[in-house]
């Protein structure tokens, strides 16, 4: 099987109900952690890259790991740039076999942002790739994404047709209260998505793929696990998992998972050598940090997403 799109993912995903997982890769571990827990659940899969990613690993080599993940799961995979913030790395990412990129214009005037939208849109079409466009700023640090809270903005429903009719693009990203980054919600609060601004933009644009980014729970036993070994993260609160349930049964077909992978991949790694001091070898750390980054998808897929045997 080669790389698909994500259209007949999202198609799928709309009418029955259900999310995609869209995961954020970096390296081997990661990847395998992520790609064994869909084989095992026979869940569809889009694999982003950030352009942080993309520097760090080659975009070669990022390749060639999912190119190896497709033929050992045999699963529908959509390869996709995660805001990619210019013109630029877009084209680059669909020049080199990504089959879904991100065009993140949210920073700039709606004007602005459907110019540079569209200009994207034109060129990946034209070569069979999707577009995801952004409307309405995410606070939070993620990568390359720095947004202050006096920044971030929800998405206005009363822009989303106007956008998506002039840009063409194939989903779009909302905000709605998530937030990059592990640091969603201070403790002591009430945790709140604006399900009022989702479900007016279903009404706007019916039957058309939505995407919430900065959707990690912030899983505690993690974060518990990095502290209880030398770390020092302050108390966060994360999208709680019913929330993202309910986004997924109704227009979100696509929900972005990143800062957990971070946290299942660190806190383990802390752990083991914590409790190991004279190990040295990578394989014995990475391997338990790679068991954790699979059973945390898994949670994902069957108890989150519900896009378990869909594939």
């Amino acid at each position: 099987m080669a790389l698909v799109t994500s259209t007949e993912m999202f198609r799928r995903a709309y009418d029955e109900g259900y999310a995609i997982g869209a995961f954020n890769v970096n390296n081997m571990e990661i990847i395998q952690g992520i790609t064994e827990a869909a084989k095992e659940e026979r869940a569809p899969l889009i694999l982003q890259v950030s352009s942080g990613a993309r520097k760090y690993a080659n975009h070669t080599y990022l390749m060639k790991l999912i190119e190896a993940a497709i033929i050992e799961t045999d699963l529908p995979i959509c390869m996709h740039l995660d805001h990619g913030d210019s013109y630029e790395l877009c084209k680059s990412c669909i020049d080199g076999g990504f089959t879904s990129v991100m065009i993140d214009g949210s920073h700039l005037s709606f004007d602005e942002n459907i110019v540079l939208t569209k200009r994207v849109v034109e060129y990946a079409h034209d070569r069979g790739v999707v577009v995801e466009g952004e409307l309405g700023r995410l606070a939070g640090v993620e990568d390359d994404v720095n947004v202050s809270a006096e920044d971030s903005s929800y998405t206005d429903p009363d822009q989303v047709e106007e956008f998506v009719t002039r840009t063409g693009v194939d989903s779009l990203a909302i905000a709605i209260g998530t937030s990059h980054g592990a640091y969603k919600f201070k403790p002591g609060t009430n945790p709140r998505l604006r399900f009022d601004i989702l479900e007016e933009v279903e009404r706007r644009l019916p039957g058309f793929p939505i995407v919430l980014h900065g959707a990690s729970s912030v899983i505690p036993e993690f974060v518990d696990m990095i502290n209880s070994h030398g770390g020092n993260m302050p108390d966060a609160i994360g999208v709680p998992e019913d929330m993202l349930r309910k986004a997924a049964s109704l227009a979100v077909c696509k929900i972005n998972i990143d800062s957990d992978l971070r946290l299942a991949m660190t806190g383990t790694i802390r752990k083991y050598l914590a409790e190991n001091p004279s190990h040295f070898d990578p394989r014995q750390y990475l391997k338990p940090a790679r068991a954790a980054i699979k059973e945390m998808v898994r949670h994902k897929i069957v108890n989150v997403l519900g896009c378990n045997g869909k594939a």
